[in-house]
């Protein structure tokens, strides 16, 4: 397995850790396990070891890389027992970059894990388990990563700019010329990219490129922390043009980003089971799996099932990703936001669409919103696609009476387990049918989705 060497200062330090004690024992181990996050576990003077590469029923040898006070961490150093599970990873830089933790794990085996995982959060977190298991929601396994954000690190003593994701010590920047789970178009030229950004006079401030893909358009946004004389613009239109790739300037926070190549950057992409087109900007939060969005989007309104005369109510709707295709279903659907500049979107989206049964509002809903109008409206059902830490605050005055059925759509297991114990011992639901979907092949993020009917 491929093991990064070299100097912090070599090896693209981004960020010290001074908390984290690094060391280097040697233990021969047997791995009993597979940890949420996708790593080997063994249980090395009574203690929880984390292995990055290792499967269940491997004996391997491991050099300690850190240790804390409850668990250890550690990278394989040898194989002694191999995984009949086991395959050769695709890429090069597996076991190096920390994008990935799964790789060495055929796909149907993965998603096994995952829904192992779902599994004991609802049983150790929720207490609750599903009337039904839904079939596991997948798609293509590579090339499927759209939206995301490189880093950059120009590296003195190597004369040379590192441009990828983290390595598994994220203080360290990989060294990546390529990725394949990024979309081709970007995927396979970032070794192009870091030569680009090598050959700068500003190299040494260019801190990140986001990458983002529409339908039609794939955008590169650079990250700069000082203005870019016009030799080196030049060298990012040329790049741009020869490539295919429209090319942004970020010279600060999130409302700098402007358009270099092309003059006009339009980003969007087509829901066709709604006939609806969502348009968003380079650096907006969309789902990174343009494929398993689709799929999720059709899969949620299948359980939600929505009705003509319905009222919906959408919160965390971002974009409006489900809201719209549920208003042309239902009768009438709110979506509720916490970000104003997605729900400006969101609003300019339904426009565009011709979409009228639909109100867009801002909304803080990690705070208390009961005595909102929305809060304290009928809904027949709701829909929920919160962030990691889960819809607690939401669940603290909502559901109300009369509103029946609940489609989660989670993207962290132990919140939808909490919530769902919520949901069934204080709200009176059954959680009816659960399941997993495979939004970020070969890593060991967990996304899943949860029907709740009352009664």
């Amino acid at each position: 397995m491929p093991v990064a060497r070299g100097s912090a200062s070599e090896r693209g330090c981004i960020a010290p850790n001074a908390a984290v004690r690094a060391v280097s024992a040697l233990d021969d181990v047997e791995i009993v396990d597979l940890s949420h996050e996708g790593r080997g576990v063994a249980r090395v003077d009574g203690k929880a070891m984390f292995v990055a590469g290792a499967l269940p029923g491997e004996r391997v040898r491991v050099r300690r890389t850190r240790k804390h006070r409850n668990f250890d961490e550690g990278r394989v150093e040898e194989l002694l027992v191999r995984s009949p599970q086991r395959i050769e990873p695709r890429c090069p830089h597996f076991g190096t970059c920390g994008g990935c933790a799964l790789q060495h794990l055929p796909a149907a085996a993965q998603i096994r894990a995952k829904q192992r995982v779902l599994e004991e959060n609802f049983d150790r977190i929720g207490k609750v388990a599903p009337q039904r298991w839904l079939e596991p929601l997948t798609g293509a396994e590579w090339g499927y990563r759209r939206r995301g954000r490189l880093s950059v690190k120009w590296v003195e003593k190597k004369g040379k700019a590192l441009v990828g994701f983290r390595e598994q010590d994220p203080r360290f920047v990989a060294d990546l010329a390529e990725c394949h789970t990024v979309l081709p178009q970007v995927g396979m030229r970032i070794g192009a990219l870091a030569g680009l950004v090598g050959s700068l006079e500003t190299k040494r401030a260019i801190a990140q490129i986001e990458f983002a893909a529409g339908d039609e358009v794939v955008a590169l946004t650079f990250r700069h922390l000082e203005p870019l004389p016009e030799a080196d613009r030049a060298a990012l239109v040329a790049f741009g043009k020869a490539h295919d790739l429209a090319i942004l300037l970020q010279p600060g926070g999130p409302d700098s980003v402007v358009p270099l190549w092309p003059e006009s950057v339009a980003l969007a992409f087509r829901i066709p089971d709604a006939d609806v087109e969502l348009a968003f900007r380079p650096l907006d939060f969309v789902q990174v799996n343009g494929d398993m969005n689709l799929r999720m989007i059709r899969h949620a309104l299948d359980l939600l099932d929505p009705q003509p005369d319905d009222a919906v109510l959408d919160l965390f709707c971002g974009l409006g990703n489900f809201t719209l295709p549920l208003a042309r279903r239902a009768g009438r659907v709110t979506g509720v936001e916490g970000e104003a500049a997605l729900v400006a979107r969101s609003r300019e989206n339904a426009a565009r669409n011709g979409i009228g049964n639909v109100e867009f509002l801002a909304a803080d809903l990690a705070a208390d919103q009961r005595d909102a109008p929305w809060a304290r409206a009928h809904w027949d059902k709701l829909l929920l696609d919160p962030p990691r830490s889960g819809a607690a605050a939401v669940l603290d005055y909502l559901p109300r009476k009369g509103c029946d059925h609940i489609v989660y759509v989670s993207c962290h297991p132990a919140s939808l387990a909490r919530d769902a114990g919520t949901l069934v011992e204080r709200h009176g639901f059954r959680l009816v049918a659960a399941g997993v979907m495979d939004m970020f092949p070969h890593t060991g993020h967990v996304e899943s989705i949860a029907l709740f009917e009352r009664g």
